[in-house]
């Protein structure tokens, strides 16, 4: 690039390295925020309901009701408990003891091995908590199908249909290992941003950022510098993340290290450069910090696909999604941890983050003045 001094990058490479050896602020950023982030989200917040409450009405104890209860009860999600009628069950749920029940009418056993009528069962949930409603429903309608395939030849073998099912990717669709990948790009956005803007905005308000600007050192060079040695330091925290994530949360890896590392890569650039666009516009740490929290980690966890399905949600907010690079990230790192190199999916990924990256530069060297304001 012409004008621009190796010998004065190489010194402003220094000067970083130095700033992040003698503070100790950068290295927790880069190092320990991502051990409590992702400790705390990692173990606390999942898409999984276990152990839930699960009411099960027996109105004419059978070997076939026994059967289903015990279908219910080490379903591995529901804790079950047996009632002898509707009225104690739905007492049982008004007050929230459970969270649902099966109702098994007396004629269920003649039912169950009558091929002229169907068997009835009852599931009422309660519907407050939308998601878990849908789960307890899933789990219920899981352990009735079990018991179902157990009927040795009374009415599964009159069924006209033989349903085989396989979850392609999760099979056995943790939702830990849907949630943690992202975590990863949400922690990866915060700490890309919040290096560049809290350590610029640091040398604002010490005065030295004054003292570079009086020297020969091109905005460009300045940029560069700063980008260079946190550039390594956000590649030590994502080795972090991954480890955790790997060794401790279990989460498989099916991908290549090295389109990992290519995707992280060109991620992490597109963070630190949102954190010098940041501390463009704030020079004390206390805004850039809460512009840094406000730009990137509620977007991130909101409209990146982390928590909710991007393709249900209204078409203007789905276009807002576009220009959230986390979405991006998220969108990759799921594929490469569940999927493996997927390069249709994760090369449109690369040139969303690209441009953002190039953008965030580009609009920080135009911001950028050599002047006191």
């Amino acid at each position: 690039m012409a004008g621009l001094s190796v010998q004065r990058l190489a010194g402003l490479v220094r000067k970083e390295v130095l700033q992040i050896l003698r503070d100790p602020s950068s290295v927790m950023i880069a190092l320990v925020m991502p051990v409590v982030l992702l400790l705390l989200n990692g173990f606390g917040l999942s898409l999984d309901a276990r152990d839930v409450p699960f009411g099960v009405v027996i109105e004419s104890p059978s070997p076939d009701t026994a059967g289903l209860y015990a279908a219910f009860a080490n379903s591995g999600y529901l804790r079950a408990t047996a009632y002898r009628s509707a009225g104690e069950a739905e007492t049982a749920l008004t007050s929230r003891e459970i969270r649902g029940f099966a109702v098994l009418r007396g004629d269920f056993s003649r039912q169950a091995v009558a091929l002229q009528e169907p068997a009835r069962i009852q599931l009422i949930v309660d519907g407050v908590d939308a998601n878990t409603a849908r789960l307890v429903e899933g789990y219920a309608g899981g352990a009735i199908r079990v018991w179902l395939g157990g009927l040795e030849g009374r009415r599964a073998a009159a069924a006209p249909l033989i349903l085989e099912l396989r979850n392609w990717f999760n099979p056995q669709l943790r939702s830990t290992d849907f949630i943690v990948p992202g975590l990863i790009a949400l922690i990866m956005t915060l700490i890309g941003a919040l290096l560049t803007a809290l350590v610029v905005s640091r040398e604002w308000e010490r005065g030295t950022m004054e003292a570079l600007l009086v020297t020969p050192v091109r905005t460009i060079e300045l940029q560069l510098g700063k980008l260079i040695a946190y550039f390594g330091l956000g590649l030590a925290g994502l080795a972090v993340s991954l480890a955790l994530a790997i060794f401790l949360f279990q989460v498989p890896f099916r991908g290549s290290l090295g389109a990992l590392l290519l995707v992280s890569a060109v991620f992490l650039l597109s963070a630190l450069g949102m954190g010098l666009l940041i501390s463009t516009w704030a020079r004390n740490q206390f805004v850039a910090a809460q512009i840094a929290f406000i730009v990137t980690y509620m977007p991130a966890v909101i409209l990146s696909g982390l928590l909710f399905d991007i393709a249900s949600m209204p078409g203007w907010v789905q276009a807002v999604t576009r220009v959230v690079a986390a979405r991006y990230y998220v969108d990759a790192l799921q594929t490469l941890f569940l999927a493996g190199d997927v390069w249709p999916v994760l090369l449109p990924d690369l040139a969303a983050m690209g441009g953002f990256a190039a953008f965030f530069f580009a609009v920080t060297l135009i911001n950028t003045r050599r002047r006191l304001d």
